[in-house]
């Protein structure tokens, strides 16, 4: 463990191990603050003191930019750093036996993915830019070292691991107690709250994900993913242009999912 007392400076961390094939085509760009971040309400720094907030600074954590379709880590790669994300989508995907792959996440700006490297030491998922996007890196190591002598950090930390279990308990309600109207629906309604919380229009947006990624998240196949797109249409609930998605009818969207919910 990387060891670094509060009243010290941090030296800057630059260096970021980079996968094979996201070498040629990432980007280092220059450090970054969280107290001068846009997204620090939803990040990292929601819910520190201001001390807090000044220890994670002096961090200056390095930031890596990557182009649609890479990868920023992959399955058994060696955890080093929890990631957040500046700009742009990713999904986080499972290596099936069979050699499919399942979705396991999708991630959007101020939201973090890495944690799943921190039982045993290697990432258990793969990470994947879905457009070009821009993450921080975060060195987990230090980052236990400065929260374990502030007990605010340490609640942040844990908030946000808790978050992440949240979000493991709702794909298991999603493919577990759901049909595939009310799965689509849920997601539907999810990345609309997710898109409002940044500031962005809560029932028009643009899909980052193709409908058999969205498959591969929900359980469906891909036939019927459309299928409950065109469904959706019919009922008045949406209108769709290809990835172009508008809700319509917003209580009608959620009542197809709070059929089963309640």
């Amino acid at each position: 463990m990387i060891t670094a007392t509060l009243e010290a400076p941090v030296r800057h961390l630059r260096a970021l191990p980079v996968s094979p094939d996201t070498e040629a085509t990432s980007v280092a760009a220059p450090g970054t603050h969280c107290s001068a971040c846009h997204l620090r309400e939803l990040c990292l720094p929601c819910g520190m003191s201001a001390d807090d907030i000044g220890r994670i600074d002096a961090l200056g954590f390095a930031r890596r930019r990557l182009v649609a379709g890479r990868n920023l880590y992959h399955e058994g790669d060696a955890f080093q750093f929890v990631y957040a994300v500046r700009s742009g989508t990713f999904k986080s995907i499972l290596a099936l036996a069979d050699g499919r792959e399942q979705v396991s996440g999708f991630h959007m700006a101020g939201e973090l993915m890495g944690l799943d490297g921190i039982a045993q030491g290697a990432h258990a998922s793969s990470a994947v830019a879905l457009e070009d996007a821009e993450i921080c890196a975060i060195p987990y190591a230090t980052l236990m070292d400065l929260s374990a002598g502030s007990p605010g950090l340490q609640r942040v930390v844990s908030r946000l691991m808790s978050r992440e279990i949240v979000r493991e308990h709702s794909l298991m309600m999603l493919l577990g107690s759901m049909n595939a109207e009310e799965r689509l629906a849920a997601f539907l309604l999810n990345l609309s709250q997710r898109l409002k919380a940044r500031g962005y229009s809560p029932n028009e947006f643009h899909l980052r994900m193709s409908r058999a990624e969205i498959g591969s998240y929900l359980g469906m196949k891909l036939e019927t993913v459309s299928r409950t797109f065109s469904a959706f249409q019919q009922q008045r609930l949406l209108e769709v242009d290809k990835r172009h998605i508008r809700i319509v009818d917003v209580q009608g969207l959620t009542r197809a999912f709070e059929t089963r919910v309640h």
